[in-house]
Order: structure tokens, then sequence, then C-alpha cells
């Protein structure tokens, strides 16, 4: 189903705008699973019922709920409509990243007739339905509180800040893998992560420090001294790299870590399109 902003939201005369509760969260969210769970989208994982057979067991087995404390360490999760209403948020971002994992788009089956058994599914696409289910949640969950949404890889992530979504999906690449690339995604994927802690934010942001000094041993004039100068002094004099008396730690964390990261991930971006590192 198409979705598109209705007249008080297109202009700006909603009293809540666009965004919603945590109680609103679920029952949306329950009514998308609903909905695929109706198309066949959890049949290939989950089985189904058929009039004449029964349960049939899907790839999970006849024990789901077992299957879900295994995979998630916590019960009371399953029969997950049932359930839903009353998940907390971490309930809530365990399930669909669970969901994730088992969901497929059915592609070919076989129409039950008798007593309206309905479809009998036996062929299915993983990733198709791994897309289906991404877009139709992220239609949820970006209106959710300040934005969050479920990744290609099905993992919950804080949505970016107003503006700064390309700099999360740019595709910059270089000749040294290990020491850049790989350690600016970890970093990505650290603060982004929708349980992250103030210290694992500064973690994220301490680990783009380490690329940005990486990269300033093996170039030359990308920046000038004094640039670079007030680059680090930001890094080294604000609690994020090292730790001594004269540091600055009466700031607001949450602002400023977040402004830290987006300017030191952009600056590394600079350096590496300035630079011989620029992979062709």
């Amino acid at each position: 189903m198409a979705k598109k902003d209705y007249y008080s939201i297109r202009t700006g005369k909603h009293p809540e705008g666009k965004k919603y509760s945590f109680d609103i969260l679920r029952r949306l969210l329950r009514d998308i699973y609903s909905d695929l769970k109706r198309e066949g989208y959890f049949d290939e994982y989950f089985g189904f019922r058929c009039v004449d057979e029964g349960f049939v067991p899907g790839i999970l087995g006849p024990d789901i709920e077992a299957k879900v404390f295994r995979a998630l360490k916590k019960e009371g999760l399953y029969p997950f409509y049932e359930k839903f209403l009353s998940y907390t948020e971490e309930d809530t971002f365990d399930v669909l990243e669970f969901l994730f994992d088992n969901v497929s788009k059915p592609l070919k089956g076989v129409a039950h007739d008798w007593g309206n058994c309905g479809m009998h599914w036996n062929e299915f696409a993983k990733k198709e339905g791994e897309i289906a289910f991404i877009n139709t949640v992220n239609e949820v969950l970006k209106d959710y509180s300040d934005g969050f949404q479920l990744s290609e890889y099905g993992e919950i992530f804080i949505l970016s800040e107003e503006g700064l979504k390309d700099i999360f999906i740019a595709k910059v690449k270089t000749d040294d893998p290990e020491n850049i690339d790989n350690k600016i995604q970890a970093a990505i994927k650290r603060f982004r992560y929708h349980r992250s802690s103030i210290d694992e934010r500064k973690n994220a942001v301490r680990e783009l420090f380490d690329v940005l000094e990486y990269l300033k041993s093996k170039t030359k004039n990308v920046l000038n001294k004094k640039d670079e100068s007030d680059l680090f002094n930001i890094a080294n004099n604000f609690g994020i790299r090292h730790h001594n008396a004269s540091q600055k730690t009466d700031y607001d964390e949450l602002v400023w870590l977040s402004w830290m990261f987006y300017f030191c991930l952009a600056t590394i971006y600079a350096y590496i399109n300035l630079s011989k590192y620029t992979k062709v």
C-alpha cells in the first residue's frame, strides 16, 4: 500500500505532526506483522495451519517459542500477535530483527479450497521478503520518536539528523580497507546502533579520530596546519581521546558528540577524496 502524507500533515496543521507514541508504534507494527503473515511471508520459517493436516512446521520446526528464546534470550515474546502490545521498546526492536531473519516472499504454491484453507506456499525468495519487510517497517519506524530504521542487514539504527542522511550511505573506498574503510564502517555502526550509550558514541568518535590521524600521517597538504591543529584540539581537549585534568567535560555530550561525529566523518571523506587513497 503506497503511503502518502494527507492534508493536515502536508500543510503542517496536524497537532502531532508525523510523530507518534510507543503505544501507537506497537499497534502499527503488529498490524504490519499480521498483514505479512496473512500473505504468507512467514510461512517458510514459521509454518502454517491446514484444515486437513493441522500445523505444518516450517524451517524453525514445531517449537517456535523455544527458537525465539534461543535467539533473543527472553521469555514471553511468542506468539507475536498476541504479545506485541505488551512489549517494551527493546522487545519490539528485538522481535523486528528476529522477524527480518525469518521472512521470505512467497512465490509459488497450491490453493487449498477445502474449508477456505487458503494458499500452501512451497517456493520462496528470501531477499525479496527482506526488502518488502524493510520497506514496510521503515515507513513506521521513521516517524516514531526521533526516528529509527531497519538496515539492509536487519539491524535497528537511529536515523541520521535532518539533512545528513547521505553521509551514512556515501560509498567511499580506499586501497587500505583494514586501516580506513572497515574502521569507518565500524564507527558508523557503533554510533547509529539504537542501544548505543554515551560511552559507545564517544568510542565511535574516538575511532574516527584514529582514522583521521592515520590519514594525516600518510598524506600531506590536504588540510593546512592550523585546520589540522584545531581539529585535533577538539578531540584531545574535550574528553574524547585522552584523559587529563585540563580537559573540558562540562558540555552537552549528546549534542557535541553528534557534531564531532559528523564533522570528523565529513573531514575523513575530504581527506580520502583529496589524497592518493581514493580508489578508482
